[in-house]
């Protein structure tokens, strides 16, 4: 059976799109009947993320990862995350000719700058040093590897995103007792979602927001019309997507939004502002309206049927997320120095 380690920070109990895409991946390797190995916070000691309490960063170094790597003994490996586990698992593998892949998920040049005055440029020299290291770099839109092509980053590969199906279908609506139209987001409650660019405009209707972070206890006191139904997974999640007329993304940090295609897959059009993620989403479908008046976007999104929208869905799988994943992981082991052992 063949071994593939990912080395991520973020794991669970976290709940953003890192953890579910890979959570989702990981599913879908072990059902092809691989043995998929994760390592993450969860096996070291932790420090609170600056600003980010809940998220936890491990204390480690290349040491304590190649002790780690030597146990396991992969047949590949995946770099999940810019994290501390990713930076001591980048040095192990290029101290011992290893070739390994990594993904790129957030944009954490806009995220950071977003809460410290720190230039994008600066940040965005670190990512590309970090990622041009690996044999490929996956990244989840054409439109995100169009963006960091020009800033020289090397061996991009665009990586798709699939759709529990089992939970994500148009289901039962919740029960709200609240004026139509109905326009909803699902999103970690934090600066960087620019959820006032969908709290403040002029809708007609209600606002429904589900998700939980650091900023939801001013979102609520500053918006007291708006619906704050917390955080929701799995079968509930479902429901509330499926009691929305249109989805909101006011995001514009975002490298794809699972949300996007987990609305579509509940039947509901989507509104966004024109960045990766939505554009790549939308695309030609008619599943959803793009514009940089996002006012605009969500009255637009009303006339789309549901159908259209969870047509759309149909075009995101896990098979294909895992076809690409497992093609240039395996292709980077073919890279390794075959002088080179892992218990090297």
């Amino acid at each position: 059976m063949q071994r593939i380690l990912i080395v991520t920070d973020a794991w669970h109990p976290q709940v953003n799109g890192v953890v579910r895409t890979l959570a989702s991946l990981v599913g879908e390797l072990t059902d092809r009947g691989f043995d998929v190995r994760i390592v993450g916070p969860q096996q070291f000691r932790t420090i609170p993320c600056p600003t980010y309490p809940e998220i936890r960063l491990a204390l480690t170094g290349a040491d304590g990862m190649a002790r780690i790597m030597d146990q396991i003994r992969p047949d590949t490996v995946h770099i999940a995350t810019e994290g501390p586990l990713g930076f001591a698992a980048r040095r192990v593998c290029l101290r011992r000719g290893i070739g390994f892949t990594t993904s790129l998920h957030t944009r954490f040049p806009e995220y950071l700058r977003k809460r410290a005055p720190i230039p994008e440029r600066l940040t965005y020299n670190v990512l590309r040093w970090f990622h041009n290291a690996a044999s490929s770099c996956l990244v989840p839109t054409e439109s995100m590897r169009r963006q960091l092509e020009p800033l020289g980053f090397a061996n991009l590969v665009t990586w798709t995103r699939g759709i529990d199906r089992q939970i994500f279908r148009p289901v039962a609506p919740i029960a709200l007792d609240l004026p139509r139209p109905l326009f909803l987001t699902v999103s970690r409650l934090a600066p960087e979602k620019n959820l006032e660019g969908f709290l403040d405009l002029p809708l007609p209707g209600s606002k429904l927001v589900v998700g939980d972070g650091p900023a939801m206890a001013g979102l609520v006191a500053r918006y007291p019309a708006v619906h704050f139904a917390g955080l929701q997974t799995g079968e509930a999640l479902a429901r509330y997507y499926s009691s929305a007329d249109v989805f909101v993304f006011p995001s514009k940090t975002d490298t794809f939004g699972n949300v996007l295609i987990e609305a579509l897959a509940c039947g509901v059009p989507l509104a966004a502002f024109p960045e990766p993620g939505p554009l790549d989403v939308i695309a030609d479908s008619g599943a959803g309206v793009i514009s940089e008046d996002l006012a605009e976007a969500c009255l637009g999104a009303l006339a789309i049927d549901r159908e259209t929208a969870f047509r759309r869905s149909l075009a995101y799988n896990w098979d294909a997320c895992a076809e690409i994943f497992l093609d240039h992981a395996f292709g980077a082991a073919r890279g390794s120095d075959p002088r080179v052992s892992m218990a090297a």
